[in-house]
């Protein structure tokens, strides 16, 4: 009887079983999709921060939206200027993406006067240019009227 359980393990032992190689093949897949994923944003980093440059519009990955203003390539050290006059330093690596400048933001104007397109709650047209305090008032009182 137990000449029977060592000749049962030395065949075991001298060939393969079927699921063995699958699973060892299934490994050796799982391994080389992580190189090859590795390699892939190793490469996409690198040419990130090939186009980092001054004046470039970034995003970094926690969420800060700047123009870089510096690079400290010795200390690794971005400088960002989130909006006029506020800056910030951040490490190189936080910068996740480079974002096109936004077109379509002009800013905040200078007077309401440039506000002359704007087309009151009602959508009844446009407001008047030249319109006085009191106009104004009684304008808003009469729409407000009319909605209730």
């Amino acid at each position: 009887m137990f000449s029977s359980i060592l000749a049962a393990g030395e065949t075991q032992a001298g060939g393969f079983d079927p699921m063995t190689l699958i699973l060892f093949a299934l490994f050796a897949v799982v391994i080389l999709m992580m190189f090859r994923r590795q390699k892939k944003a190793k490469a996409a980093q690198q040419q990130q921060q090939a186009k980092l440059a001054t004046g470039v519009s970034v995003m970094t990955n926690f969420g800060l939206f700047g123009t870089v203003l510096a690079i400290d390539d010795a200390e690794n050290k971005v400088v960002l200027e989130l909006s006029p006059g506020n800056t910030a330093t951040v490490h190189r690596q936080t910068i996740t993406k480079i974002t096109a400048p936004d077109e379509t933001h002009q800013g905040v104007p200078d007077d309401a006067s440039s506000l002359t397109g704007f087309s009151g709650p009602t959508g009844h047209g446009e407001v008047p240019v030249n319109e006085s305090p009191d106009e104004t008032i009684l304008r808003l009182n009469k729409d407000n009227n009319k909605d209730n």
